[in-house]
């Protein structure tokens, strides 16, 4: 598989929850089009510059969101961006309709339309999509831990989707990720840990225990707390080089077998 193919593997569960009351197709129907990504043929480089209207300068700084639920941090993420006079442009894959419909809600319509773009799909594609080293910030927040043994390949996070992210993540980008399952906190810090492009920014318990300031709390966790589940928050940066250290592509070893010795989470 070259670098710039999506992986063929299904990561995402249900496309539409509850069906969409008239109020709320209305919104997707108007407010969506215009924020929508229409990725370019196979092959094909997609130009996230000319994805937005004039207005921010087209080398301010691209974030993106995977996976973003009800959109309640990426809403955060904007308004707090545009409130502090940081000219931050979003792109999002989510392919949960509902979950489109109630970021779309939550959001001025002018702010939508000068800062965010969406794609509606396969996160896969759209990484696969992007240009080498456009983006600064990326988040994966509580995706689906799929935690039988036989749904493992489905999980989001593994060596094929790390080697699009090191590829489409500019050196010292940020990659944020949360988890409030055991299973697929071992997962993330085996993979991410035997990859070569990135280093986990930790230094104290502190660091992956408690969100910080600029990461504002989701129902997601707000969920997993009232089930007495503790949530990891973890960040991660794109080296300026890879290390020569010796392990070769991130491909070679499959996430889920021990790498580095690593085979489970932060020690609480």
């Amino acid at each position: 598989m070259s670098d710039r193919e999506a992986p063929r593997r299904k990561t995402y569960g249900r496309q539409l929850g509850r069906p969409l009351s008239a109020r709320q197709k209305a919104l997707l129907a108007e407010a969506l089009p215009p924020l929508a990504i229409r990725l370019p043929a196979d092959g094909e480089t997609l130009r996230p510059a000319a994805l937005f209207a004039p207005g921010l300068e087209r080398d301010a700084p691209l974030w993106l969101e995977v996976g973003f639920g009800a959109g309640e941090h990426l809403a955060w993420q904007i308004e707090e961006q545009a409130r502090r006079g940081n000219a931050v442009r979003f792109i999002a894959g989510e392919f949960f309709q509902n979950g489109i419909v109630k970021l779309l809600g939550r959001l001025d319509r002018a702010l939508a339309q000068q800062r965010l773009r969406i794609y509606q799909g396969d996160a896969g594609r759209l990484l696969a999509a992007l240009p080498d080293r456009c983006l600064d910030r990326v988040f994966i927040l509580f995706p689906d831990p799929w935690p039988k043994r036989r749904h493992h390949k489905r999980r989001f996070v593994g060596d094929e989707t790390l080697d699009q992210l090191a590829r489409v993540m500019k050196p010292g980008a940020e990659l944020r990720l949360a988890t409030d399952d055991p299973g697929y906190l071992s997962w993330c810090l085996a993979c991410l840990t035997r990859h070569p492009d990135f280093y986990w920014t930790a230094r104290r318990p502190s660091d992956w225990r408690q969100r910080p300031p600029d990461w504002p709390q989701t129902r997601y966790e707000s969920k997993a707390l009232e089930a007495g589940r503790r949530p990891s928050f973890l960040r991660y940066r794109r080296r300026e080089s890879a290390p020569s250290d010796g392990l070769g592509p991130a491909s070679e070893k499959p996430c889920g077998q021990r790498g580095r010795g690593v085979n489970s989470g932060p020690t609480t």
